[in-house]
């Protein structure tokens, strides 16, 4: 069974690695932790390592002739295999299955992936899994972005109040390279002061990291977020984002769900939406939340809020888009907002 995340300094604390090691996921966090892995390595007598990146063309034989090498100074040797897409492909998966059934005596297999979801599972990740030990390592989910930066401060001998770890939660807006940049940032900037980091202080510390986009605001009202939808919806309106551009993507994805309610198997009709499983569950959800004349109501909206930005029709056009947004996200509201 795949290790979970919060285990993976302990399991690294051994005087012993694993055969191999899956560590897969979101890249910042993967690599953080191939690199504690690779300084254990070195730690316990590593020293010699050879960098394998699996691209499209990659021969998989050398993947055990690097196994089956001999090591110039008869040290312990890492072999650092770099996997982007998560997909060895029916040759990478054989090869790694292979070095899984009979790992060569002091040599130790990491394979990196910085894409994975339960599509990538497969025979040879399991078999690896049984062989060594395999970390997925995900993005927190909306309500566990508090915790995480509480963790991540802790870990930089940081200590926060629950309102100020939330406030840097919702200025970073769910981006992980600058949460951990504005948390790197604070440990230089709180170096040898032991103090709790109050709201106020995180206020005057931090920069706002976040990043809006018109993906995140549409996720976050089909997921019925309405408050973090609106604050992203002004965000974007802040940075001088063009509304006649985001509401392209809007009329795209209402469109998506008027296809998936009228649909007679869902999910059938999301297979040929080539939807990711996250995202399938997003509009079951949201299409739970009201039935498709909601939606109906919705994309028209969209389309009256298409005409009004582009001065085809009398209206204030951020107005309605908050309008539309919060019907999106609580469809109760959508009379009341009408």
């Amino acid at each position: 069974m795949p290790l979970a995340p919060a285990q993976w300094q302990k399991a690294l604390a051994g005087d012993r690695l694993a055969p191999v090691y899956l560590l897969a996921g979101e890249e910042l966090l993967v690599l953080e932790a191939a690199d504690a892995l690779r300084a254990q390595a070195k730690k316990l007598g590593y020293a010699e390592r050879e960098v394998l990146e699996a691209g499209q063309h990659f021969d998989w034989d050398d993947l055990a002739r690097a196994a089956a090498g001999m090591s110039l100074f008869a040290t312990r040797r890492l072999l650092d295999l770099r996997l982007p897409t998560g997909r060895p492909g029916v040759d990478g998966a054989r090869a790694i299955t292979e070095f899984c059934a009979d790992p060569p005596p002091d040599v130790t297999l990491l394979i990196t992936a910085m894409e994975w979801s339960s599509k990538h599972d497969g025979a040879w990740s399991k078999k690896l899994d049984a062989a060594g030990t395999m970390v997925v390592f995900n993005a927190p989910r909306p309500n566990e972005w508090a915790a995480w930066i509480g963790a991540r401060l802790a870990s930089r001998g940081l200590s926060a109040t629950p309102d100020a770890a939330a406030l840097l939660a919702e200025r970073v807006e769910g981006n992980l390279l600058a949460a951990a940049q504005e948390v790197d940032k604070l440990a230089v900037l709180r170096a040898g002061d032991s103090s709790r980091i109050d709201a106020d202080a995180m206020e005057s510390l931090v920069a706002d990291s976040a990043r809006y986009d018109v993906f995140k605001l549409t996720d976050a009202a089909l997921a019925g977020e309405g408050a973090r939808a609106l604050r992203i919806l002004a965000g974007l309106r802040a940075e001088g984002d063009e509304l006649i551009a985001m509401m392209g993507w809007l009329v795209n994805q209402l469109q998506l769900a008027l296809r998936l309610a009228n649909a007679p198997d869902l999910a059938a009709q999301a297979r040929a939406e080539r939807l990711w499983p996250a995202r399938e569950q997003l509009f079951r959800k949201a299409l739970r939340r009201a039935p498709r004349e909601h939606w109906l109501a919705c994309l028209a909206r969209a389309s009256r809020i298409d005409r009004i930005a582009k001065g085809r029709e009398q209206g204030e056009p951020w107005r309605e888009a908050e309008r539309l947004i919060a019907a999106m996200a609580e469809p109760r509201m959508a009379r009341t907002l009408a």
